[in-house]
């Protein structure tokens, strides 16, 4: 229980800015496998991660794993940082990490082991209804080695996560909605981006709300999930009380009185 409340703690403290967004090494020849990109408009408070290893297919290489933790390390204290949407910059394939900000996947193509596993460790998954998904190792004399083992269970259930690990089953993004594996699914469109269109709808609905509650909220959620029901209501209590000094919190009441859209600035 100590440890799960120290980690609670390390993930909710307090932001600092990021000085640079880049997450290329300097000197690189190369495109960088992963690129970041903070959107503007009104759509800043998004930052997209894409994902481009076309020679792969994005399949995880030690260079796209060292540059996709690179750039997670770099963001996770920006407090600019609202929402992270992951995608792919190769057509037809998607392949964070913890990130104390809410992280959204897009799959408009195939999402098939690691690809699938990087998906399940964001918050929410937005997928094209034509999309393809699975965890295939088995078919692969493998099993999962990065997560999909212990996540697809935590989403869809002990015996439903057997059953497709055992049979390597791959599924539609349709087929993914109707079990919980995936949040939306989206009939895919010409440019076949749907799936990344409908994460950056979802991403502007979450950026209006209080950022540090939204954090805080991912917390609770989160490490609440890997105790007992008593410690989770613990974590969820202290979540609550570091909550409560903030500037947004005051903010969202005067603005319920004042019956005004409140205007959160994340402190």
């Amino acid at each position: 229980m100590q440890r799960v409340l120290a980690s609670a703690r390390r993930l909710a403290r307090p932001w600092r800015p990021l000085p640079a967004r880049s997450c290329a090494s300097a000197g690189a020849a190369r495109d960088p496998e992963i690129q970041v990109r903070a959107l503007e408009g009104p759509d800043q408070g998004i930052t997209e991660i894409l994902m481009n290893r076309p020679h792969a297919r994005n399949a995880l290489g030690h260079v796209f794993v060292s540059e996709l933790l690179g750039a997670l390390a770099r963001l996770r204290d920006d407090r600019h940082v609202r929402v992270l949407l992951f995608r792919s910059g190769v057509k037809g394939v998607f392949c964070a990490a913890a990130f104390p900000a809410p992280t959204i996947a897009a799959m408009d193509g195939y999402a098939l082991g690691g690809g699938l596993e990087l998906a399940l460790a964001c918050d929410l998954r937005v997928a094209a209804s034509s999309a393809v998904m699975g965890l295939i190792e088995t078919t692969r004399g493998l099993l999962p080695g990065a997560g999909g083992t212990q996540r697809l269970p935590r989403c869809l259930g002990v015996a439903l996560a057997k059953e497709l690990i055992f049979t390597g089953r791959r599924l539609s993004g349709t087929q993914a909605q109707a079990l919980g594996l995936v949040n939306h699914a989206v009939a895919q469109n010409e440019e076949g981006n749907a799936a990344y269109h409908r994460a950056r709808e979802l991403a502007q609905e979450i950026l209006p709300q209080a950022p540090i509650a939204v954090r805080l909220g991912k917390v609770a959620i989160d490490r609440g999930m890997e105790v007992d029901i008593a410690s989770g209501m613990a974590i969820e209590g202290m979540c609550y009380a570091q909550n409560i000094p903030t500037q947004d919190r005051l903010e969202g009441m005067a603005a319920f009185r004042e019956k005004r859209p409140p205007r959160f600035v994340g402190e």
